[in-house]
């Protein structure tokens, strides 16, 4: 089957990509839009003007991590209400504590999306947390 044959088979999907979060590291999208529903690539700590994870600290690295998701949100019109489910990974479950204070200060105290969390043995670039989301595009 050539290319050609697989494109026009495909379900509809949109790929998303803004200046305003960082550019992919690797071979995907910054997020698909499919069926109503965005979903984000996995994203780092990584400050989109210096293309660097600038710091060490897990707080700060998140709320970075959250306001990437937030930039590619908003290249779609959405906002932190359309989040359905945020998938976090974490380079040591210690740091559970700081990744519930960053969430706290970044969505309040009552607009918490379903959450997963979960240790794993390394994240790209160093990273120490790596966030990928699921919102509704309604």
């Amino acid at each position: 089957m050539s290319n050609q044959e697989i494109k026009d088979r495909s379900p509809i999907r949109e790929l998303i990509q803004t200046e305003n979060a960082p550019n992919a590291v690797g071979t995907y999208s910054q997020a698909v839009s499919a069926g109503g529903f965005l979903y984000t690539s996995g994203q780092v700590g990584i400050n989109p003007s210096s293309g660097e994870i600038e710091t060490k600290d897990v707080k700060v690295q998140c709320l970075q991590v959250l306001k990437n998701i937030l930039a590619i949100l908003e290249a779609r019109n959405l906002s932190l209400v359309n989040i359905v489910k945020l998938n976090v990974f974490l380079r040591d479950l210690n740091d559970f504590g700081d990744l519930n204070d960053t969430f706290k200060e970044f969505f309040g105290d009552t607009n918490y999306p379903a959450r997963s969390t979960v240790e794993v043995a390394g994240l790209p670039l160093g990273a120490r947390v790596e966030i990928d989301c699921i919102a509704i595009e309604s």
